[in-house]
């Protein structure tokens, strides 16, 4: 018999490193709340932080900046820019490679959800495309 489900506080104070090569803020996952639907983070890039390109398996992202804002490359062979800002959503179909760097001289922080409940279980590397952003 599994217990009653229940809800959670997370204060996010503890990080983890990302795969993609930036520091999360840990929040709501299987890992911390027991989440079968969504994982929710808190991730502030200082400036001149790049991840690297990377794509979520069968899960879709979405992002709300908080503050600064960040260039993301996305595409196959990353062939599309945006520049998403402070008060901007931005969504990521699964499947997508991206990249995503913080040019400015400020950090940016963002919330980002996705529809895999694990942290990091669906993320794939793609270290072929990386060398296509200068």
């Amino acid at each position: 018999m599994s217990p009653k489900p229940t809800c959670h506080l997370i204060r996010p104070e503890s990080t983890y490193e990302g795969k993609q090569g930036l520091t999360y803020f840990a929040g709501i996952a299987t890992e911390s709340v027991g989440s079968s639907g969504i994982c929710m983070h808190v991730l502030t890039m200082p400036p001149g932080a790049r991840a690297k390109a990377h794509l979520h398996e069968s899960h879709e992202t979405a992002i709300y900046v908080l503050s600064g804002e960040v260039h993301t490359w996305y595409g196959d062979r990353l062939e599309h820019h945006i520049v998403v800002k402070a008060g901007d959503l931005f969504y990521i179909p699964a499947g997508v490679p991206h990249l995503p760097a913080n040019l400015s001289n400020a950090p940016s922080s963002a919330v980002i959800a996705r529809t895999d409940p694990n942290e990091q279980e669906s993320v794939v590397l793609l270290p072929e495309l990386d060398a296509l952003v200068a």
